[in-house]
């Protein structure tokens, strides 16, 4: 029988410590429809999967500024610390886990005067300990500790997918940011142009009207529409300055020699992505991950939360050696040994546990909401950009063919006028059409290009390879 009791007590402590309080996760339903509204798979698509940003954005100039960013850029290395300090409380939430090991050598000494001694005379004791000691190791019966654990290492997960989001979102603000000053760039040079054709116009204009052959309404339009060129020219030129600055925010270190780059037109850059079902896309997301990292770390608090309520037992052992000198602390028979196991029940604590209870569950209830929510603007951001991604195209083309009519109309109107067989009103009114055709082409290509690169960022495109999850 005393067997079988020695055999039953580790049986029952092992079976106490697999218990634990912690609700069973079931990943919420997906709040979102099943399928995209518009068609989101075509052959020869490529698939976001392996498709690299160096692959994706292949104008070298643009590399170069997203290379420089993801090395100074002073947020993302925030973020980069954020994983190292969830990385860290993690590592000591799991070694509660673990016994805690100590090596300790002491030494006691005490002197009591004769007055309070038996024999009337000072008495002088000392004694010293070497000792190895477990001291208030607590025995996980109900998984409190465990859910601790789960709750930090999941809480890193998070803070691992947060700062990958991150790390894409500045590659594509970074690709952004450079688009729209290559779009400042060449908008600029429109109207730097326009402007020095309006300036030609208005000396033919002056010389038409010095032998009579145009008014002064003609001249004073035409000198109206030179400094009009020149404003609006101006008005380009600081928006392109803001988004230079912008693009040095981002890249975060001041400017060097980066490698030549490529003309808006001529980026590369085609939004033709391969995009699965909802349910696959949205789950690669990083920030989809976290917010799910985030929902886990709440039901694993519930555990740890309700486990309060339940004994918490706890050890210290010591095992060593004593003696009242030091000559003789290893000599034979000065082996020492302390065992202390503690039992702690919570009686009455003003409903403090229940309300960590209550606490834990609500924050449980916030996590899933904010889950669903990241689903869904998810889901909805991606609808958005398939939405804009044919149509942005087709308008592209269009602009571009309205372009070249106006052109074709203005060569037409100005050889028109020269001949004296049109009003200059006719060559006014093809030079703001055109000008306006060429700035609306140059606006919309570089639409097309945010919008390739934000649903190559909104698939979860440009991760690297994650590091293997701690266990």
């Amino acid at each position: 029988m005393r067997n079988l009791a020695h055999l039953a007590l580790p049986t029952v402590i092992a079976l106490l410590a697999g218990c634990t309080a912690i609700p069973t996760y079931e990943r919420p339903a997906s709040p979102v429809a099943a399928l995209w509204a518009q068609p989101a798979y075509a052959a020869g698509m490529r698939p976001v999967a392996g498709l690299s940003w160096q692959q994706f954005l292949p104008d070298p100039r643009l590399q170069a500024l997203i290379t420089a960013a993801l090395e100074h850029n002073r947020d993302l290395r925030i973020a980069v610390a954020r994983v190292e300090e969830a990385r860290a409380l993690y590592g000591i939430a799991r070694a509660d886990r673990l016994p805690t090991l100590n090596l300790a050598a002491t030494e006691t000494a005490a002197r009591t005067p004769g007055n309070l001694s038996a024999t009337g005379q000072p008495l002088t004791a000392r004694r010293y300990d070497v000792n190895v000691a477990i001291t208030s190791f607590e025995l996980d019966f109900w998984g409190r500790v465990k859910s601790l654990n789960q709750a930090a290492r999941a809480s890193y997960l998070a803070t691992e997918a947060a700062q990958e989001a991150f790390r894409i979102s500045l590659i594509a603000d970074v690709a952004n940011a450079y688009f729209t000053l290559l779009e400042m760039e060449k908008r600029s040079e429109l109207a730097r142009a326009t402007g020095e054709t309006r300036k030609e116009t208005r000396h033919l204009v002056q010389k038409r009207r010095d032998v009579g052959l145009a008014g002064d309404l003609d001249f004073l339009a035409a000198d109206g529409a030179y400094e009009s060129a020149r404003a609006e020219l101006a008005n380009l030129e600081r928006s392109r300055a803001a988004a230079e600055n912008a693009l040095a925010l981002l890249v975060g270190t001041v400017a060097k020699s980066f490698p030549g780059g490529r003309q808006l037109s001529e980026q590369g850059v085609v939004a033709d992505l391969a995009i699965e079902v909802p349910s696959e896309v949205l789950l690669r997301r990083p920030d989809v991950r976290a917010a799910e990292d985030r929902l886990i770390a709440a039901n694993a608090n519930i555990g740890a939360a309700r486990a309060a309520f339940l004994p918490r037992i706890g050890i210290s052992l010591a095992l060593g050696s004593a003696s009242n000198s030091l000559s003789g602390l290893f000599d034979a028979g000065s082996g020492a040994w302390s065992f202390v196991p503690t039992l702690a029940l919570p009686l009455f604590d003003g409903g403090r546990t229940q309300a960590n209870v209550d606490l834990a569950e609500v924050r449980k209830v916030i996590a899933v909401a904010e889950y669903e929510k990241t689903i869904q603007q998810a889901f909805r951001e991606v609808a958005d950009l398939l939405a804009a991604r044919d149509q942005l195209a087709a308008q592209l083309k269009a602009q571009e063919a309205g372009e070249a009519a106006q052109n074709q109309r203005l060569r037409v109107v100005v050889a028109r006028y020269k001949a004296g067989a049109s009003s200059y009103l006719e060559v006014l009114d093809a030079q703001r059409d055109t000008f306006n055709a060429q700035q609306a082409t140059v606006q919309v290509r570089r639409v097309l290009l945010s919008t390739a690169v934000q649903l190559y960022k909104a698939l979860g495109g440009g991760q690297e390879a994650l590091p293997e999850k701690a266990a």
